[in-house]
């Protein structure tokens, strides 16, 4: 990727989380979250840091940060990719630009891996890029709410769902405590890069059936017909905040006393 050129970071945060409501002004470490996730898009290099929100509050938590700016952005939108399509309206963004959308509950993205996936994007010719980590144990492959991804032997994204794919017929017969041999398994890491011409139009595109089933809001881009490339990412990522456990953890992680490691 050229360094001239580069890349930006939004930052998508929603006031009115259901689960956790005041999410981004949650405090963590005496500070709110989304500050923790701006200065993780501030040590990844990019260009540019916004922050998409659609609530005064938020956006007052940016006060005084140097080099992040604010998009104030419709309470309607129904996902985290309308409100960066409006924010890269807002910011004026030409359509070749790469955007690294990092969600606002990630307060230990590593900014190595925040940079891959610009880097996945313009190295592959894809629109839409993102990264995956292996899966080691049999709970994280059956758990619904672990994402799991196959690809191609592209780099290319051939199907996201909640179900443990791909499945060893012969070995889960036998076993589905203990992961057999191969380390064929992945799990998708909620972030994304587009080009910005991509995401206006990937916000235009109507839901898809695997997307409605799956509520998995990339299978519209496969299902579409346009590429998704994938990438291990660098280093661990560390679990999002999207409960009131969660931030109990992340502040223990803060703090020094959970492992530093996903």
């Amino acid at each position: 990727m050229d360094p001239a050129n580069g890349f930006v970071v939004a930052i998508p945060a929603r006031y009115a989380a259901s689960r956790l409501p005041g999410k981004p002004l949650r405090l963590l470490g005496g500070e709110p979250l989304v500050l923790h996730v701006a200065r993780r898009a501030l040590a990844a290099g990019a260009r540019e840091v916004w922050l998409a929100t659609d609530d005064a509050r938020v956006a007052d938590a940016m006060d005084g940060t140097a080099g992040v700016r604010v998009a104030m952005t419709s309470p309607n939108h129904a996902s985290g990719t309308d409100r960066l399509a409006e924010c890269a309206t807002i910011a004026g963004w030409g359509g070749d630009t790469i955007v690294v959308n990092l969600q606002g509950d990630e307060p230990f993205a590593p900014a190595s891996g925040i940079g891959e996936v610009a880097r996945v994007l313009a190295a592959s010719g894809a629109p839409m890029a993102t990264l995956a980590e292996p899966v080691t144990d049999a709970r994280t492959l059956f758990d619904p709410n672990t994402v799991k991804l196959v690809r191609a032997s592209s780099g290319d994204a051939l199907y996201f769902s909640r179900a443990p794919l791909p499945w060893p017929r012969d070995a889960f017969a036998r076993d589905r405590d203990v992961l057999p041999e191969g380390g064929h398994w992945l799990r998708h890491i909620g972030i994304y890069a587009y080009r910005a011409g991509f995401l206006q139009a990937f916000s235009r595109m109507p839901p898809g059936l695997l997307e409605q089933v799956e509520s998995l809001e990339q299978l519209r881009v496969l299902e579409a017909g346009y590429r998704i490339a994938v990438a291990l990412a660098p280093e661990p990522f560390p679990p999002g905040v999207d409960t009131p456990e969660d931030l109990d953890r992340a502040e223990a992680r803060l703090a020094g006393t959970a492992p530093r490691t996903a």
